[in-house]
């Protein structure tokens, strides 16, 4: 069993930046990777970013790529996720989770822990 929860959630302002941590226990990660994600109201659950633990190697969607970094902190069992000019449009929940599937996963399906959520809200 993994354990994750996220902080650092808040309403800001349009091209504000936030990040959004994430406290993982339970398990050593080192054969996890960690997403994030996140789901605005009346929409799907959308990938933002993943890293392998054992070597932070990252990868994300190409829509995404510029405004949103992922890392994570091996002492701490920490994963954060640093959001930079940040849109309205980016409002949602947002989700960490760990997956042990090989290769960077990039659905929903393919993690199977996650986090309570953090709101982030940005207005106009």
């Amino acid at each position: 069993q993994v354990q994750l929860v996220e902080s650092g959630g808040g309403l800001v302002q349009a091209g504000d930046s936030l990040r959004l941590s994430c406290a993982a226990s339970g398990r050593t990660l080192s054969s996890y990777y960690m997403g994030w994600f996140r789901q605005a109201p009346g929409k799907e659950r959308e990938f933002i970013a993943t890293i392998r633990w054992i070597d932070g190697s990252t990868l994300y969607p190409d829509s995404g790529k510029g405004r949103f970094t992922i890392s994570r902190d091996n002492a701490r069992n920490m994963v954060f996720l640093q959001m930079n000019s940040l849109k309205p449009e980016d409002t949602a929940v947002y989700y960490c989770a760990a997956s042990q599937v090989w290769g960077h996963p990039t659905s929903s399906s393919q993690y199977n822990y996650w986090g309570q959520g953090t709101q982030v809200t940005v207005s106009s």
